[in-house]
């Protein structure tokens, strides 16, 4: 366990060594997925004065759903429509490093505190966007960080389209 903080910690400090490390070790797999859902339970944690209990199941459902729906958009946007030459990648690179691009999102817990939830949530989802962009140069080999920012950008647009859709679908189906 002391070893999956270790990772995390690096991870939300944007340390680009790690996210390489990452990248190249296939064992990673199960941490990355640990991260995620760690920060889906504290985001749901952080929300269950808005959502209630049934929002801590429901936000990590949609987590996890959101992180290899993100992945498989990167993969595509990144090796297919804006590849650099030296663009080689899996696409398990992209749920490992990605994966761990989730890290900041732990402080999403701190949401519980009456008043803290909209900042922390802020807070943390553009440091989880910032961690996603170093995450996606390492795993793409990108020399050009403008190349990460647009494959996110792109990326992000079309997974929220799809989330939406989503909740949408579970909403309706919950009335």
């Amino acid at each position: 366990m002391n070893q999956l903080f270790d990772n995390m910690l690096r991870a939300a400090k944007l340390d680009s060594a790690f996210y390489e490390k990452v990248e190249a070790d296939t064992s990673m797999l199960g941490q990355a997925m640990l991260v995620v859902v760690l920060s889906s339970v504290a985001a749901g944690i952080g929300s269950i004065g808005q959502t209630g209990i049934g929002g801590i199941i429901f936000m990590t459902i949609i987590a996890l759903i959101g992180w290899y729906v993100w992945a498989w958009l990167t993969y595509l946007i990144g090796t297919r429509l804006l590849p650099e030459p030296q663009t080689k990648a899996d696409m398990g690179e992209l749920l490992r490093t990605i994966g761990f691009s989730s890290a900041p999102g732990v402080l999403r817990i701190l949401g519980i505190i009456p008043g803290l939830n909209t900042i922390v949530s802020w807070v943390a989802a553009i440091w989880m966007l910032v961690a996603m962009v170093v995450a996606v140069r390492q795993a793409l080999d990108y020399s050009s960080t403008g190349r990460a920012i647009a494959v996110c950008a792109i990326g992000w647009i079309i997974q929220m389209i799809i989330l939406i859709v989503l909740v949408g679908f579970f909403m309706a189906g919950a009335r």
